[in-house]
């Protein structure tokens, strides 16, 4: 056994031995430097990436432009707090945020450092801003891992299991899956009966005089990369109008290109939501999310009511900075679509002879594929998920998984991948799943 075969196995052995059990990995390797699209263990070996960490690295591993800003910026100035002394990487990027969020009229923003908290703190304004205390969610979503993030996300294991009681007047309506609709029924009327679900929940479950918000993912990161129908969002958008209700479009998987726009909200023409959170690939790795929203809205808390200690950290704004100046320069909206068109011609074609690929959708470069039992049944089949997240991790091919059941493998790899890794990444694909479902036949 040579020298680097044993430090990898004694780094895996100081997971087993220190990290809890519950922090969960799904690619069991240890990664010591990666670029681009690539990425190698401490034993030399390479890795194409079609996980980005999750949706964090869209200008890729390690851009060098990102080292760079990083760099000069730690040469200056690491830490204030924003509460202390003001520093100019963070106003510069409030500055931007307001200038790029599909959002009418005049807007400000809030920097914190993760999803969950930008989503903490748009409930938090937008409780403020309407003096009202309860907040209407969707099924399948997910928002996060903190205590009113839980309350929000809507899959029992692992997030919710025995991590009670949860945040009180959050309520939970249908999200209209189109590929899971009863058999028959048109998409149409699916969607017109998920409408008049909700406006029938101010009846039966709250007071829409109640609610402060709405907040909705416009596709479904977690839960599976569904994408929410146009008509849909633009009756949510009408009904919290009507009733005064904050509309909260989370963007936090969804933003910085990933679906062929900047914002995923800019698919849904007029849509203008009262607020957008968004992080993860807004600092290319570096910890950092936003809160952007209506000027009135975020400012209806008292001073110091909002904040945190390390919001708005200097190298991670710096980061921040670059990143919107490379999507805007390089036109990542566009390679996202590029890319999410080949993805979809490769898997589709797959679908036509694999039966339990049950459907393959997403937006831009946010792909998902769903495989299940049957094509009658639509029983979710998380145990080829899983054979098959083993036969691509065997080939060199870093995937993750999503799904309430965890049946669908999504794909969430860095925009700026070459055709060349996209091919190369989507061959192992389609070797592990064709391999994977011989198994199990």
């Amino acid at each position: 056994m040579d020298t680097q075969t044993i430090a990898s196995q004694g780094l895996l052995q100081l997971h087993t031995q220190y990290v809890p059990k519950g922090v969960s990995v799904q690619n069991k390797v240890v990664i010591t430097r990666a670029k681009g699209a690539r990425m190698w263990d401490e034993e030399g070996n390479e890795y194409l990436d079609f996980a980005g960490g999750i949706g964090v690295l869209n200008v890729g591993n390690a851009h060098p432009e990102i080292v760079e800003v990083v760099t000069q910026q730690a040469q200056k100035l690491f830490h204030t707090c924003v509460h202390v002394t003001l520093n100019e990487p963070y106003l510069r990027l409030v500055e931007q945020l307001c200038r790029i969020a599909p959002i009418t009229g005049e807007k400000k923003s809030l920097l914190l450092n993760s999803g969950a908290e930008a989503v903490e703190n748009a409930i938090k304004v937008a409780k403020s801003y309407t003096g009202r205390s309860a907040v209407i969610a969707f099924e399948s979503a997910f928002h996060g891992r903190t205590t009113l993030g839980l309350s929000l996300t809507s899959k029992v294991h692992p997030y919710k299991a025995k991590f009670g009681p949860f945040v009180p007047e959050v309520y939970r309506l249908p999200f209209p899956n189109l590929y899971r609709k009863p058999e028959g029924e048109s998409a149409e009327a699916f969607i017109d009966e998920s409408i008049a679900t909700l406006k029938r929940a101010f009846t039966t479950y709250v007071d829409a005089n109640d609610v402060a918000a709405m907040i909705i993912e416009p596709v479904q990161g977690e839960g599976g990369f569904v994408v929410a129908p146009p008509r849909f969002m633009q009756a949510l958008r009408d009904i919290c109008t009507e009733h005064g209700i904050v509309f909260i479009v989370d963007e936090i998987q969804t933003g910085f290109a990933r679906t062929g726009k900047l914002f995923a909200t800019e698919h849904y023409e007029g849509l203008d939501p009262d607020i957008i959170t968004m992080a993860k690939s807004m600092g290319a790795g570096l910890p950092i999310s936003a809160v952007v929203g209506r000027s009135d809205i975020l400012d209806s808390t008292e001073v110091g009511g909002l904040g945190g200690t390390y919001g708005g950290n200097p190298l991670a704004a710096a980061a921040a900075l670059k990143v919107i100046e490379i999507m805007e320069r390089d036109n990542l909206p566009l390679r996202a679509q590029h890319i999410g068109e080949r993805s979809f011609d490769v898997l589709r074609r797959l679908q036509e002879t694999v039966p339990f690929i049950g459907d393959v959708r997403g937006l831009g470069a946010m792909v998902g594929v769903e495989f299940v039992r049957d094509r009658a049944s639509k029983e979710p089949y998380p145990e080829l998920v899983a054979k098959i997240s083993q036969k691509c991790f065997e080939k060199r091919l870093i995937t993750v998984k999503a799904g309430v059941y965890s049946n669908v493998i999504r794909l969430l790899g860095p925009l700026v991948m070459t055709d060349e890794e996209l091919n190369a990444g989507l061959d192992r694909l389609e070797s592990a799943i064709t391999e994977a479902v011989a198994e199990f036949c």
